[in-house]
């Protein structure tokens, strides 16, 4: 389900992902806060967001993403890069063991197809991990 679509102004960094996604969460309904939702922003040779995509919505613990799914969408919108980016209802923004997982496969799948994974993000609670930031992904 694209949430957003042609934002005209670059990313630099995981702090202007962070204040774009944390407008885009405060739009969930109350109701769903107590989910993770799992996003992925598609961004073209700019770093200009072409599109931000909801490949995922949770439960409480777990937002179930597979990269076929993630790739699909971006292959088809012409995606230069992607950044994905989800939510820890629980407040802690550190990673999983599932959320490095995930970010590893994304990461392998994009270099093979070309589409590479510029960082993962989680937030939560006012607060994010950038997984790029801390050494987990490299580009």
């Amino acid at each position: 389900m694209t949430v957003r679509e042609n934002m005209k102004e670059s990313l630099k960094n995981s702090k202007d992902v962070n204040t774009i996604m944390r407008e885009i969460y405060n739009q969930v309904s109350e109701q769903d806060r107590s989910k993770e939702h799992f996003w992925i922003l598609e961004l073209n040779t700019k770093n200009q967001i072409n599109y931000i995509e909801l490949v995922s919505l949770g439960s409480l613990n777990t937002s179930p993403v597979h990269p076929r799914e993630v790739f699909k969408i971006a292959i088809m919108k012409d995606t230069a890069s992607i950044i994905a980016c989800h939510n820890h209802p629980s407040g802690d923004t550190h990673p999983s063991v599932d959320d490095i997982t995930i970010t590893k496969r994304l990461q392998e799948a994009g270099k093979i197809i070309g589409i590479n994974l510029i960082d993962h993000l989680i937030i939560a609670d006012g607060k994010y991990y950038s997984l790029m930031e801390n050494g987990l992904i490299n580009n």
